[in-house]
């Protein structure tokens, strides 16, 4: 493609070399360049893309895009020799821009539902697949876990990726057949303008409450809850949640669809109640609502949680307004489940119901702690240990949740990096003791799961926290494979 074609609807000069340059791929990262690259130069929080601009020359970039603002130095000037160099306003907002154009701006071909939100996106997103998916739909997802094509996953480093990396699962997703895609739209995403020109079907607000706040991420409160609103600007429709007394201020005013357990709204849980059946965690709630006529009824989620109704109302408006069936919605919501994610584990319900979660830290550890503890079991056992190299307080804060809400805690390494398991654990144990809570250690995690599976029963609750979803336990400077579903799952085995 001619680089005149490639920026022809960008805003943008040609401060040196042709618009003639034939350019064979895009990259934001010098080390990616090759013969024909267009180099986009991004300011990052650890390094400044214009700083490589001799390197990307050197490596064969046929054309380079520069801030406005930003001065060559001679040096630079000296190596361009051929490369044509583009000034643009705000080169992240040309990446998504040029990354669009490259890929023959995919995400045009498909309907997009963008979901923010502090807390629940992951599930939401889980929750809008198996119903689409369900409705037979092929559907694409991009969060937290990766990305999804149907059910063959691609790794992506942030809960939103860069936009090139975007519309290139975008164009993979068309390719496959996607119809939808669903995606969590990160307040960073959004800051960053990798959502930039997606024109999103639906966008979705779950809550806001303050987080990633701080160098790297966020200034302070306001610009998080601005980047937040970001995602209403480019949507044609909108869905909230009403039991978050921001959704007002955070749409603002923009006509919506609304859903609450608690506030008349379009789509409403009423009758809420946790269920516990074959080992199963779950919860039960029924449909109402202005908009909810022909979907009225009992609907049922297999994972735990009141407030996961929150989640699923979300998803329940969102997917009948794409006309999903009412069966469908009912068999996605009772089919899904989301790695690492109060992911109770099937093959043990016969006689012990053990889940898996990422809490780590201490909001998450009480908000799950609780949860669990209103199911009523005969005893709340949790498994956990604290990272190195991590903030320390976090550990006597986890401990002190432990201690408040299980019956007992199993100590154990989580991912001590450069720490000594027995160091981090008791500063865990400080906390244990502020609500003189009973705890054992064990410090090989494996030995810890294998002990409970031994030493629990029908009845109980254990909840294996701070892993997840990972799949590895950092050692040093290592990354060790260890996945605890498989260690349950070889362990039942062998029993």
């Amino acid at each position: 493609m001619k680089l005149g074609e490639l920026v022809r609807d960008i805003e943008c000069n040609l401060q040196h070399g042709s618009n003639e340059a034939e350019i064979h791929s895009i990259a934001y990262d010098s080390r990616e360049v090759k013969e024909g690259t267009l180099f986009v130069c991004l300011r990052g929080e650890h390094a400044d893309g214009h700083k490589f601009i001799e390197q990307a020359v050197k490596m064969g970039a046929a054309a380079i895009v520069i801030d406005e603002a930003a001065v060559l130095n001679e040096n630079q000037i000296n190596a361009l020799k051929d490369a044509a160099v583009i000034g643009v306003t705000d080169t992240r907002k040309a990446l998504a821009n040029l990354s669009a154009a490259w890929f023959h701006h995919p995400a045009d071909a498909l309907t997009v539902i963008g979901i923010t939100g502090t807390k629940g996106k992951t599930t939401t997103s889980h929750m809008i697949k198996h119903i689409l998916e369900a409705d037979g739909k092929k559907v694409g997802m991009i969060g937290t876990l990766g990305a999804y094509i149907g059910d063959e996953k691609y790794p992506t480093l942030n809960t939103t990726p860069e936009s090139y990396e975007l519309h290139y699962l975008f164009g993979k997703m068309k390719d496959a057949g996607c119809t939808h895609v669903v995606m969590e739209v990160s307040s960073q995403a959004t800051k960053q303008h990798r959502t930039d020109g997606i024109n999103f079907e639906f966008g979705a607000f779950l809550n806001i409450s303050p987080d990633h706040i701080g160098v790297g991420e966020h200034a302070d409160y306001n610009e998080y809850f601005n980047c937040k609103k970001l995602l209403f600007d480019q949507s044609k429709q909108i869905v909230v949640n009403m039991d978050d007394p921001s959704w007002k201020e955070i749409t603002s005013g923009k006509q919506v669809c609304t859903t609450s357990r608690e506030e008349n709204a379009d789509y409403m849980g009423m009758e809420i109640q946790n269920t516990w059946e074959d080992g199963m965690l779950g919860v039960e709630f029924t449909l109402c609502g202005s908009h909810a006529d022909a979907l009225a009824g009992k609907f049922t989620l297999r994972i735990p949680g009141d407030f996961n109704v929150e989640n699923a109302l979300i998803a329940i408006a969102i997917t009948d307004k794409l006309g999903a069936s009412k069966e469908a919605i009912q068999k996605g919501l009772q089919t899904v489940y989301i790695k690492g994610r109060t992911q109770v584990i099937k093959s043990a319900t016969h006689f012990l119901t053990i889940l898996i979660d990422y809490a780590h830290n201490a909001l998450s550890m009480e908000s799950l702690l609780k949860m669990l503890r209103a199911y009523q079991p005969k005893r709340l056992i949790c498994l956990f240990g604290g990272g190195g190299n991590k903030p320390r307080q976090r550990r006597y804060d986890m401990g002190a949740m432990a201690g408040k809400y299980a019956d007992l805690s199993v100590l154990t390494m989580d991912n001590p990096r450069f720490e000594q398991v027995e160091d981090i654990n008791k500063e865990i144990i400080e906390g244990i003791n502020v609500y003189q809570g009973n705890y054992i250690t064990i410090l090989d995690r494996k030995e810890a799961i294998h002990y409970l599976i031994d030493n629990c029963e029908k009845g109980d609750i254990v909840a294996l926290i701070g892993k997840g979803h990972e799949e590895y336990q950092e050692i040093g400077n290592q990354k060790f494979f260890f996945s605890e579903e498989q260690i349950i799952e070889e362990y039942l085995q062998e029993k």
